[in-house]
């Protein structure tokens, strides 16, 4: 696949910058989106490169890696979701296809909801979504006290504290939320704390994920096909948990992907999971 072209894009509070790769023959496949958050574009090259047969795009979401943000306002999933709008117009209009992993999946259920005409079919990987489960409200304690010990003690403490609770198999109960944070070290994270707290993970999304309830009769009533997907691996922790109970909401049936929640990386951020087959079981969902 060619190198991608890098480009950027300004919208209402931020300046976004995305990569477009072109495929080196004629396509007539549509375009392919791939979504994180707060996963930039570089976490997909591996998976990229497995769909040179089209145009690929991927974005750093605001205020994460190459983005910027120009405002304070909080970033909610209707915030990305208007970006990711802007995006697709900006590239040539949908309906696009769209791989959207982790918070990504999150924001592109919100997008599915405000834009329904922009996508054909949205696979969403392992979204964090407390709202559609039955412990939805534990769930969605620990992810606020994940943002509090970050503001309190940095990105070492809150890391560590993060790593914890996504491990966790199973509903979550009060004990799992008020349990005691590991220590940094333990995983190989730093101790101090370097002030910061703009961490797209702890500092923006722990912010507005916990509460956030996605519009699911706009998103049934949307023409997207939408594809709730989890990994082999992690379908007991939370992510693949919400992914379960969502295609449940949705009256579909969820699919199982290779690998865990970091299938489709290919090394990228220090993470390896099984991108051969996970392009491949992506590609057959895509065809339908």
């Amino acid at each position: 696949m060619p190198e991608p072209t890098t480009r950027t894009l300004e919208v209402p509070g931020a300046v976004l910058t995305y990569d477009v790769r072109e495929p080196a023959a004629p396509s007539t496949e549509r375009t392919l989106v791939l979504v994180g958050s707060p996963m930039a574009a570089a976490g997909f090259t591996t998976l990229a490169g497995h769909f040179d047969d089209r145009r690929v795009v991927t974005y750093d979401p605001r205020g994460v890696e190459r983005s910027t943000r120009t405002s304070d306002d909080p970033v909610t999933p209707e915030t990305r979701a208007d970006d990711l709008h802007r995006l697709v117009a900006e590239v040539g209009g949908g309906p696009v296809d769209v791989f959207a992993s982790s918070g990504g999946a999150v924001d592109a259920l919100a997008w599915v909801a405000a834009h329904p005409d922009d996508i054909a079919t949205l696979v969403a990987h392992e979204p964090p979504l407390p709202a559609v489960l039955p412990d939805r409200e534990a769930a969605a304690a620990a992810m606020r006290r994940n943002h509090e010990i970050y503001m309190a003690q940095g990105f070492g403490h809150g890391m560590a504290h993060f790593i914890a609770i996504v491990s966790h198999e199973g509903e979550y109960t009060p004990e799992v939320v008020e349990m005691p944070a590991p220590g940094p070290a333990m995983f190989g994270l730093p101790t101090e704390d370097d002030g910061s707290r703009d961490d797209g993970l702890m500092g923006v999304n722990m912010r507005t994920y916990p509460e956030w309830e996605p519009d699911l009769q706009a998103v049934r009533a949307a023409p997207t096909v939408v594809v709730p997907a989890y990994g082999e691996e992690s379908r007991n922790i939370m992510t693949g948990r919400a992914t379960i109970a969502l295609a449940e909401r949705l009256g579909t049936e969820p699919l199982e992907f290779p690998g865990g929640h970091d299938g489709f990386l290919g090394g990228e951020y220090g993470q390896t999971g099984q991108p051969e087959p996970f392009a491949k079981r992506l590609r057959e969902v895509l065809q339908g």
